[in-house]
């Protein structure tokens, strides 16, 4: 595949553009000309040939901005090869990545005309301090710190994105 690949982001403190902007890279890297943008000024309809859609997840529900993205987009997305990927827990237990994960499923099931050729949860990022309004109460404060993105999987994930994209262009 050639042509120009959208990686749309949404986010709310700045993980998930952070990790865009790395598939991106990677992409790139591959042969790919990617440009990264936010889902609120993303439109995959202007030529390019494949998307990947990043999102965070907050409290177990995929953002507001990525749910309009693909609502709005819906026309577009069914007719392009597209990779989601989205930004979990912050706590490194096994129960909560299992749990993120089967949410993210079902809100991608209820998305029936889209069928990804890959998704990845990876692990997120908090700094309490940086909190903004509903998310910064009391409780929220006391959390410790955290950053459970792992640079080597998204890479890896991303190269079979490139993979997958690149082996729909051959088809």
């Amino acid at each position: 595949m050639n042509g120009k690949v959208l990686v749309a982001y949404a986010t709310h403190y700045g993980s998930t553009r952070e990790v865009a902007e790395a598939v991106a890279a990677r992409l790139s890297e591959r042969g790919f000309e990617a440009e990264v943008k936010p889902v609120k000024e993303a439109d995959p309809g202007d030529g390019y040939a494949a998307v990947v859609v990043g999102m965070a997840l907050y409290f177990f529900r995929i953002h507001r901005d990525a749910r309009r993205f693909l609502k709005r987009h819906q026309k577009s997305l069914r007719d392009l090869p597209v990779a989601v990927f989205a930004m979990g827990p912050v706590e490194d237990k096994p129960e909560q990545f299992a749990d993120a994960r089967r949410r993210l499923d079902e809100a991608l099931a209820k998305r029936e005309w889209l069928p990804p050729v890959s998704v990845a949860l990876f692990g997120g990022k908090l700094d309490p301090q940086e909190l903004r309004f509903p998310h910064n109460n009391p409780a929220m404060k006391q959390v410790a710190a955290a950053d459970l993105r792992d640079w080597a999987q998204i890479e890896a994930w991303a190269d079979e994105v490139a993979a997958k994209f690149g082996d729909m262009g051959s088809a």
